[in-house]
């Protein structure tokens, strides 16, 4: 039955006694892979050619770099540099000229009531020095209106705009604050707390954060700019994503490979709705100054085709949430009842999912209003009816995005809890034999005989 010259498990790992009882061979670097050796092999083979495909894919599209072109000076694509305030002083705002009163002094107009009150308020002139590029070490004169959103104070780090073509004196201006202190600060809290809690696989994660980033900021992004499809870089990059940040999270294990296959499936019906549903509601992509920025910068993208990427990109952070549980829980399931058949795993395991649906649906919709709630508070100020509102470019687009993605997430729990049911109830060799094996070797403490170590399997039984 078993093969002789098996190594002793010393903490009773029963997955690597099932593999050596099965095959003649254990692995000793933890607990193998509870399925059968022709069950991983059924799954590489299909997990192979998609890692191939994804890998050359990575290679025959990699752009190198963006490339390059001569800046508007308009929006993002004007040329910063870091700056401080060096001095700030309060000033009427009649005497450094910040506000001009209406000539027909017509107050009932917002912007007549406001240059009023800017004319009899307080503004703040404020020095500011630029600390970085060939100008380091220049000052200039910054003058903030009372009601402004953004005051400045003394010390305070700035961002500042460069203005080449413009007169000496109005070369730079203040564009933002800097935060960089703040932001690094609360990705360090972050980075710390996900070790604390997370440890080694919390690290792994971060590092994956990490390389996912690096994919989407050296591939995704610069390939698009190159003229790439945008569709066909974000099924790349997204695959790419999806392998490297899985299987670091979670392992090279048969439970890993199964989450995987579920979320391409997933992503795969979300490619084929959002190219169905944006094409057909004639989504152009192109609804704000920043997209209209990038197509005038770069006419050959295809605007419709780069929402369809933002949509695939950003259903893959959830996807891999809920294949990850749901695969989990099925092999939990398994553990738990290795008796328990295909069905049996599948009614109990979308019991589970249908929880997950419904928090993660309601928190997909709820991060797109989230970032959505600028533009409908000006449709309510607007007073514009609900069909006007969803017909509307800016809105349908989220509509779509939410909507698509939503429909991607339910389906995977029932896709993900088939395959996983499938998989893990295929292995008869596998957790059905770690039932039986575990005891022995918990309370034996050196006492089983060493035939029974070495093969005799019949005797553990007796």
């Amino acid at each position: 039955m078993t093969s002789p010259g098996i190594p002793p498990e010393p903490h009773g790992h029963a997955a690597g006694s099932t593999q050596g009882h099965a095959h003649g061979h254990t692995h000793s670097h933890g607990p193998a892979a509870p399925v059968s050796v022709h069950l991983r092999k059924v799954i590489a083979a299909v997990l192979i050619p998609f890692a191939t495909a994804v890998l050359v894919g990575l290679v025959a599209f990699w752009p190198g770099s963006a490339p390059s072109h001569e800046r508007t000076g308009v929006g993002f694509d004007r040329q910063t540099q870091e700056g401080r305030v060096v001095k700030v002083v309060r000033a009427d705002c009649a005497d450094l000229n910040a506000a001009q009163v209406p000539p027909t002094g017509d107050t009932s107009t917002p912007s007549g009531r406001e240059a009023v009150a800017e004319q009899s308020g307080r503004c703040a002139k404020a020095t500011v020095e630029v600390t970085s590029g060939k100008d380091e070490g220049r000052t200039f004169v910054e003058v903030v209106q009372p009601d402004a959103p953004r005051q400045l104070r003394e010390g305070q780090g700035v961002v500042v705009a460069y203005a080449p073509d413009a007169p000496r004196d109005l070369q730079y201006s203040v564009t933002d604050v800097d935060r960089t202190f703040p932001m690094a600060l609360l990705a360090g809290i972050f980075a710390l707390a996900v070790v604390v809690v997370g440890r080694l696989r919390g690290l792994m994660a971060l590092i994956a954060l990490a390389v996912s980033f690096a994919v989407l900021t050296l591939f995704i992004l610069p390939a698009i700019l190159q003229g790439a499809n945008p569709l066909v870089v974000a099924v790349i990059g997204a695959s790419a994503i999806m392998l490297i940040a899985l299987y670091m999270c979670h392992g090279l294990t048969a439970r890993t490979s199964v989450a995987v296959i579920g979320t391409l499936i997933s992503l795969l019906l979300i490619g084929l709705l959002g190219s169905l549903f944006i094409g057909w509601a004639s989504l152009t992509g192109n609804t704000d100054d920043n997209t209209g920025l990038i197509h005038g910068l770069y006419p050959g993208i295809d605007m419709s085709g780069l929402l369809l990427a933002g949509v695939i990109i950003g259903s893959l952070g959830v996807l891999d949430d809920v294949t990850v549980t749901q695969t989990s829980a099925v092999w939990e399931l398994h553990q738990a009842d290795p008796a328990m058949g295909v069905r049996g795993l599948y009614r109990a395991g979308i019991r589970i999912g249908r929880d997950h649906i419904a928090s993660v649906v309601n928190t997909l919709v709820l991060a797109y209003a989230g970032a959505a709630l600028p533009l409908l508070l000006l449709f309510s100020i607007a007073r514009s009816s609900v069909g006007a509102v969803a017909g509307s470019e800016l809105v349908a687009e989220e509509i779509v995005r939410t909507l698509v993605g939503s429909i991607g997430l339910v389906a995977s729990v029932p896709v993900t809890t088939v395959l996983a049911a499938l998989v893990v109830s295929a292995d008869r060799t596998g957790p059905g034999a770690e039932a039986e094996i575990p005891a022995p070797a918990r309370t034996g403490r050196g006492r089983v005989p060493a035939p029974a170590r070495t093969g005799r399997g019949r005797r553990r039984k007796a």
